[in-house]
């Protein structure tokens, strides 16, 4: 999508599994590797979340694979990881209000399948892992910005299935010295980011709600805020992750942030400017489990894979509202 290139490395000498491909954040780390000629790209996915139109580009490629199946599946994990080299593991159950609704499939997702995948990488002799985990994870605590050490306690089954996939990360690299990196995403928003899902994402939700003149629904006062992050800039952390010779970096957290918070309220004033529209709001009680405020500290991976933010917020923000313009006409 963009011409930035984040490695050194030649690819073409090394294979890739991304787990959970077909969706948002996945399939622009597909077609990353892709285009800058992987030897090998696997693609793991039981399309709950994701969609074959996020990937279907590459089906022709000779270097692309596609695994429809499911990371709850020992055996399935073990296939998709035979002769790979490195696993960006994007494959999740989002979304705290499901969570809240669901605590049991969010746990068989996020839990049973993240440990499938971790034993499986590391059974057949994978380089490193990256996984995503997230900024829920930091729970009541109240200081900002996030910093890495300073979590409290967890407010969903959402917010406690990544920590507890953050505390096996951590213990196969002590325990196995297995790579793992892992990822607390602050709200990953750009292109391939369905409106249309259950559980959407905050600014999808709003794009198509603006789009369609429809009010945008509001939870709470609107004052709550957000470290937005666009998608590029998690496609650049992923890629250096991968590659990173820093000491320190296996077994790692790093918060993937953009250094800067933005209210929903802010947001949804950001999108009417975009869209040139004027749509009152409509304001519901607010959702259980939500974080008021979330602003990365973004030091500690800049420091350990040379992470510095590509795109702005508001950069990335105007790509992805022409990007939903497009979809809302095509």
């Amino acid at each position: 999508m963009f011409d930035i290139q984040y490695h050194q490395e030649k690819l073409s000498q090394y294979s890739f599994l991304i787990t959970g491909g077909a969706g948002f954040i996945g399939s622009n780390l597909v077609e990353y590797l892709i285009k800058h000629k992987a030897n090998r790209v696997v693609v793991l996915d039981n399309l709950s979340n994701g969609f074959q139109e996020n990937i279907k580009e590459f089906f022709n490629k000779p270097n692309f694979e596609f695994i429809q199946g499911d990371i709850v599946d020992y055996k399935t994990c073990l296939k998709a990881c035979k002769d790979i080299d490195y696993v960006s593991h994007q494959a999740a159950l989002g979304s705290v209000p499901r969570s809240i609704t669901n605590p049991i499939a969010t746990n068989e997702a996020n839990v049973t399948g993240f440990l499938n995948m971790l034993n499986a990488a590391k059974e057949q002799g994978i380089k490193r892992m990256v996984y995503a985990s997230s900024s829920s994870v930091y729970g009541d605590h109240p200081s900002l910005p996030k910093k890495e050490e300073n979590i409290g306690k967890p407010l969903s089954p959402y917010a406690v299935s990544k920590y507890t996939g953050e505390l096996y990360g951590e213990v196969f690299y002590k325990s196995y010295g297995f790579e793992t990196v892992g990822f607390r995403y602050f709200n990953v928003f750009g292109p391939k980011q369905n409106p249309n899902l259950a559980y959407s994402a905050v600014i999808p939700l709003f794009a198509k709600a603006l789009l369609t003149n429809q009010s945008p629904k509001i939870f709470g006062d609107g004052k709550q805020a957000r470290d937005f992050t666009f998608i590029e800039n998690v496609v650049q952390a992923n890629i250096k992750a991968l590659f990173s010779t820093h000491p320190l970096l296996p077994g790692s957290i790093l918060n993937i942030g953009n250094n800067k918070s933005t209210s929903i309220l802010q947001l949804v004033e950001k999108i009417s400017i975009l869209l040139n529209v004027d749509i009152p709001l409509i304001h519901h009680p607010p959702r259980q489990g939500d974080v008021r405020n979330s602003l990365a500290d973004i030091t500690r991976a800049e420091e350990l894979i040379g992470y510095k933010p590509a795109f702005t917020f508001e950069d990335g923000l105007r790509i992805a509202i022409k990007y939903y313009q497009k979809q809302n006409h095509s």
